[in-house]
């Protein structure tokens, strides 16, 4: 697995979450990139800071009304697009 910052793999599941909402998909997706801890991590740390919010039990949404996503850096645009 490479070795992603923190404000990486925010902006990775940031954009997962805007790829696939539903959050088993999520994880499935992400696993081969991030653990699953981490994905956890950083679903909750999004949730926390309002950036995404939870839509049922198993729907995640970017909350793009009360923020932005953050511009995609070029060395995850690949990692995004093979999601």
């Amino acid at each position: 697995m490479t070795e992603y910052s923190m404000n990486e793999k925010v902006i990775l599941v940031q954009y997962a979450i805007k790829k696939y909402e539903n959050e088993a998909t999520l994880f499935e997706k992400l696993q081969s990139i991030l653990s699953e801890k981490d994905i956890q991590r950083n679903i909750d740390t999004l949730i926390g800071t309002q950036r995404v919010r939870r839509i049922g039990p198993e729907v995640l949404q970017n909350n793009e009304s009360h923020t932005e996503l953050p511009d995609l850096p070029d060395n995850l645009k690949l990692v995004i697009d093979q999601l």
